[in-house]
């Protein structure tokens, strides 16, 4: 049976949005969407001042209510749900095991402090071995066929992420940009002058490498035009500033886990804080 694309609701507007894109990535993957609640949970001494039957009849009117509305939206979508009864972190992590893609919303904070997805947004997208879509309110409008950003390392496996950003740029009849960014060594700063010599000893390697990297996925994906672009300085924000026009920014994440626990690394942290579209976290090797 075909796995359904989970959605993570809370009632905010992020989530809402984050729902309505499901919703249209499940049209364009022929599967359906499952809309889940997970409860938090509360300290036995304080059952009596918030009735746990309380909070269930909200998440239930809540959670209906936005499945009536993509419903009504998108005909012939199929779309379920569920009150999960563990809590956020363990419940969506839980559900996202038995689906094809997780989608939760990210909280918008404003001005100069840029986008917070709050701990359970990134704990669970640092853990869930799928991949996770974040969205902010608003993002979801993003063009659908703009280009599919993929940030990604010659140095390291991505096959993961490259393939999700070539069927991503497939199913929306669009492009691939691949954007690699060179870190400046910390001597670069102490004079402009260094700048244009890093550039031309690393950039042309790294080009060729890319170009070598891209060939077997042009290959799979003959329909989908992919180009690649090397840049100096924070992949973070390369990243963000090529995402204006794009339908969604893909980057990745390393399964192995640190004495921390499971994390997200620093380039796909500033992404999902900064991106101003929705946002692919793929995990790989």
């Amino acid at each position: 049976m075909t796995r359904s694309i989970v959605v993570g609701l809370d009632g905010t507007e992020q989530a809402k949005a984050a729902a309505e894109w499901a919703a249209e990535e499940a049209l364009l993957r022929g599967t359906g969407v499952h809309l889940v609640y997970a409860k938090e949970p509360v300290p036995e001494a304080m059952l009596s001042l918030a009735p746990r039957e309380s909070e269930d009849a909200w998440a239930e009117e809540m959670v209906a209510r936005v499945a009536d509305g993509l419903r009504e939206r998108h005909h012939g979508l199929t779309v379920t749900t569920r009150l999960l009864p563990a809590g956020p972190v363990p419940g969506l992590v839980a559900a996202a095991e038995e689906s094809e893609l997780l989608v939760i919303g990210s909280r918008a904070l404003g001005g100069v402090a840029g986008y917070l997805l709050g701990s359970v947004g990134l704990t669970v997208a640092g853990a869930v071995e799928r991949p996770v879509v974040l969205v902010r309110a608003g993002s979801g409008a993003a063009p659908p066929r703009g280009p599919v950003i993929v940030g990604t390392d010659v140095r390291q496996p991505v096959d993961a992420v490259l393939g999700f950003a070539f069927e991503e740029a497939a199913r929306r009849d669009s492009r691939v940009h691949v954007v690699y960014a060179e870190q400046l060594p910390p001597f670069a700063g102490l004079g402009p002058a260094m700048v244009p010599d890093v550039r031309l000893a690393v950039a042309p390697e790294i080009e060729r490498s890319l170009e070598d990297l891209l060939e077997p996925w042009r290959a799979k994906y003959p329909d989908v035009e992919a180009a690649a672009r090397v840049v100096v300085g924070s992949a973070g924000l390369e990243l963000v500033e090529a995402a204006g026009d794009a339908a969604l920014v893909v980057v990745g994440r390393r399964t192995r886990r640190s004495a921390l626990g499971a994390r997200i690394g620093s380039v796909a942290h500033a992404v999902l804080h900064h991106s101003p579209v929705p946002v692919a976290v793929v995990p790989h090797a």
